[in-house]
């Protein structure tokens, strides 16, 4: 056990990582400013402009878009796992190619196997995001279409429905971006396999890079409640 106390910290620091970085953007104040945060207010205005229309074909195409999208992700996952099924089936080959490079990457066979293992279970975890993802995206496909007609606009059952339909629509974003959040730390624990040394570091690289995409990136700031645009480009309005 005293061998393998890296790892069992690398592995430790991924977990607590993942486990905080998503706690923080789902559940904190701090998070509702996120990007995500942000553009699941623009999926409520789109519901409600959406009840000012009487054609509602262009919604509906884009909502196909979105369908194909979380099936194109989902499809992925399903072909990652099967490589890392692949790779846990190749556990002698894998360590013998190991073993003959000029940087020791050596692994037991065991260790590597859980390894393997624990990129199969990332894989699982995707897919099922993703997969009621799709599933979701299809039941507010419906809703839309469920939608009441424009001259009901005012009606208590066309606020209901208005509601009812954002709140599936982001929960449906919210499983799209979970399952993504497992692919971007799927990349960092793929330093695992080079040493537990690299797994910190790539680790705390995949959360930097996705804490700047949800609270630092130029679409966060174009997202902002007041933008104002200058010379430079955009800029949080006053």
């Amino acid at each position: 056990m005293s061998r393998h106390w890296v790892d069992i910290t690398a592995v430790g620091f991924f977990i607590v990582e993942w486990l905080v970085y998503a706690a923080t953007l789902e559940h904190s104040a701090y998070g509702r400013d996120s990007l995500s945060a942000r553009m699941n207010r623009y999926r409520e205005v789109w519901v409600r402009r959406l009840l000012d229309r009487e054609a509602r074909m262009v919604d509906m195409q884009i909502m196909a878009s979105l369908q194909n999208g979380t099936a194109f992700f989902a499809s992925t996952s399903l072909f990652a796992l099967g490589g890392a099924l692949a790779l846990l089936h190749a556990t002698n080959d894998a360590i013998a190619i190991l073993a003959k490079l000029p940087i020791d990457l050596s692994s037991s066979p065991a260790l590597w196997e859980l390894k393997c293992v624990g990129l199969v279970l990332i894989c699982v975890y995707a897919f099922f995001k993703f997969a009621w993802a799709y599933r979701l995206f299809n039941y507010v496909a419906i809703l839309f279409g469920g939608m009441p007609p424009a001259s009901m606009r005012d009606t208590p059952e066309a606020e209901a429905h208005v509601i009812r339909t954002t709140r599936v629509f982001e929960s449906a974003g919210r499983h799209f971006n979970r399952g993504q959040r497992a692919f971007f730390f799927a990349l960092g624990y793929l330093g695992w396999f080079v040493s537990p040394w690299v797994l910190f570091a790539t680790t705390a690289a995949v959360v930097i890079v996705t804490w700047r995409r949800q609270f630092a990136s130029h679409a966060w700031a174009a997202m902002a409640p007041n933008v104002a645009v200058d010379d430079g480009g955009l800029k949080r309005g006053r």
